[in-house]
């Protein structure tokens, strides 16, 4: 990465028609940030221990993106290509997937997430059985240990 910010508090910053390329974070708060309103062409992004929460990346071509040690409660991916990213030991509480691409994601270190595979493209996405309950929510069916 060829920019990185350190210890770094961005809350409710207004990000809008910037480009972020080859940026890493590393132990930031980006607390509600509108990232869909950067410029997608080549975003590059990296996260390690961020806390991301109410935050949207709505649309956003963010492949091959990693999320290590980061808290995603209630952010938004909705339609965004997330093929190949990595959620490491992530928590995804609440986190919003929808006709999202998660060809290639990697969950299986990460927690709470709930995700509707009929509605996000998936194919060799990789899920720990820890995550299953989050897979199969939606099915009204009841899972016991």
């Amino acid at each position: 990465m060829d920019c990185i910010f350190k210890d770094c508090d961005f809350s409710r910053a207004k990000i809008f028609d910037i480009a972020l390329k080859s940026v890493h974070f590393k132990n930031c708060k980006l607390l509600g940030l509108n990232f869909d309103t950067c410029k997608p062409f080549l975003l590059s992004m990296e996260f390690d221990n961020c806390l991301l929460d109410y935050s949207s990346f709505y649309k956003l071509p963010l492949k091959d993106t990693i999320f290590k040690d980061s808290s995603l409660i209630d952010v938004d991916f909705t339609e965004t290509d997330l093929s190949s990213a990595v959620f490491d030991n992530s928590d995804l509480s609440g986190a919003m997937f929808d006709q999202s691409n998660l060809t290639k994601a990697d969950f299986r270190t990460s927690v709470n997430y709930i995700i509707d595979l009929a509605n996000n493209a998936h194919k060799g996405a990789k899920f720990s059985q820890n995550g299953i309950r989050g897979l199969l929510s939606n099915f009204d069916i009841v899972i016991e240990d």
